[in-house]
């Protein structure tokens, strides 16, 4: 009985987001619905006390990734350097690899920086060209693009700066460079298995002669290649990044104290910042800032026509992904409070005893109810991760391997229909669930698949 009460505003959401309707409306309305279950006098409570709570929480937090980001992403897309980039990869691959041509972009974007959400606007005008001219079918270019930009480059390759990989330094005190062997042999493993996947749906759809395909919505607009930037500047900003992001994590924690007091200098009525639990985050923002500023530096004249629509663009798509997620983390949150997810968690935790099967189990799952990687995760690492830390020194494990456990495991489940990127992934290519989401699906399970290969690679070989 208590599945059921999970699993009925799970999937009251899941065929909401599946006909198109906002999450942002919807997603408190499904939380209060599993509340209505066990007491309606508790909605109130729960709406304001946790869900509004958390929603805000989420929100005071990872704005500045997300808000930055998006501007990194629009000015990359302003000044031709997605262009560059893609014009360069498909040149040096061919018109017989553009499934390949559009995975590599993806990997190379969100890799540099670049939101996911943003990655789908600024990629799909190229697929469609390049697949429109190869003649494979439109309905995979959501797969294309979800392989690139929600996989191996989101969750699993050692410094990445999307959030899924920034969330855990939070709670275990790491970095965004956590176990990167198992992180580079598990991203390694899903391109693999995920690009033969790709490559056997287009051959199938060749011996029917299936090509791209008629009438379809959203088609763009044939966009000029005329004064692309050369490709080492165009990959200069990704590089800083990615760099900075490093070297600025390094210079954050070796600078500030563990804690900074306010009321030490002066300012009452302020929290204490736990250094440690945000720095990443600081590094990530300044790493986007520096590359913010390479783009303009470099390419002025290109993006100040059109930088103040672009700027309010980016700032509107970053504002809509937050709260996407930040809903979604909310609903999660809601439902974890519930007693039925605490019997469901305690559940999981004595059928799996391990503490990572148990860690990438529980943020899989909790990914998947509140259909965001960022938003699972987070609860998943609230209300956990100290228990997961005791495990850690017990057993001996690094706190390295339940980062990037925890940081693939989120990137697993999450993409069920309500999740927000795919909506935006198929709203963006003027697909629809049932024409390219059992693509997306497939590299779900895949991803899930995946995060217990590692975790048996690395109990073999004790490789971190």
């Amino acid at each position: 009985m208590d599945v059921v009460l999970i699993l009925v505003p799970l999937i009251f959401l899941m065929i909401i987001a599946y006909r198109g309707a906002s999450v942002i409306v919807f997603a408190p309305i499904a939380a209060m619905l599993g509340v209505l279950f066990y007491n309606p006098e508790w909605i109130p409570a729960f709406f304001s006390g946790i869900f509004m709570e958390r929603l805000a929480g989420f929100v005071r937090l990872y704005l500045p990734v997300f808000l930055l980001g998006a501007i990194f992403g629009k000015l990359i897309e302003l000044s031709g350097y997605a262009q560059s980039i893609t014009q360069t990869i498909i040149r040096w691959l061919g018109p017989d690899h553009s499934i390949l041509s559009i995975v590599l972009v993806g990997a190379i974007l969100t890799y540099g920086g670049v939101s996911l959400f943003v990655v789908v606007f600024a990629l799909y005008p190229f697929a469609s060209d390049l697949f429109k001219s190869a003649n494979i079918p439109k309905r995979l270019i959501p797969g294309a693009i979800a392989l690139g930009a929600f996989t191996f480059t989101m969750d699993s390759f050692p410094g990445t700066p999307q959030i899924q990989n920034i969330i855990p330094t939070a709670f275990f005190n790491t970095d965004a460079w956590a176990a990167p062997v198992l992180g580079l042999m598990g991203g390694i493993l899903t391109f693999l298995i995920g690009m033969y996947y790709l490559n056997r749906q287009k051959t199938k759809a060749f011996q029917r002669s299936e090509g791209y395909g008629t009438n379809h919505k959203n088609e763009p607009e044939q966009r000029s290649i005329h004064s692309i930037p050369p490709l080492y500047i165009a990959v200069l900003p990704l590089i800083c990044v990615g760099s900075f992001n490093k070297l600025l994590g390094l210079l954050f924690d070796s600078y500030y104290p563990d804690t900074i007091d306010f009321s030490r200098i002066g300012i009452d009525n302020v929290h204490s910042i736990e250094v440690s639990s945000i720095s990443a985050i600081w590094a990530v923002s300044g790493g986007l800032i520096i590359g913010i500023l390479v783009v303009i530096i470099f390419s002025f004249n290109k993006v100040k026509t059109h930088f103040n629509s672009g700027l309010s663009a980016s700032v509107g798509g970053a504002l809509l992904a937050t709260l996407n997620t930040a809903s979604e983390y909310g609903f999660g949150a809601v439902i974890a409070s519930l007693p039925a997810f605490k019997s469901v968690s305690s559940g999981l935790g004595q059928l799996f005893k391990d503490p990572l099967i148990n860690e990438a189990v529980t943020t899989t799952t909790l990914a998947g109810i509140t259909g965001s990687a960022s938003g699972g995760l987070s609860i998943a690492l609230a209300s956990m991760s100290d228990h997961y830390i005791r495990l850690a020194d017990q057993a001996n494990i690094p706190l390295e391997v339940f980062h990037r456990v925890a940081s693939m495991a989120s990137g697993g489940m999450d993409t069920l229909p309500h999740n927000g990127a795919v909506i935006t992934l198929l709203a963006v290519t003027g697909l629809t669930h049932r024409e390219s989401y059992k693509d997306i699906f497939f590299l779900t399970i895949l991803k899930v698949l995946i995060v217990f290969v590692v975790i048996g690679l690395y109990y073999s070989t004790g490789l971190v």
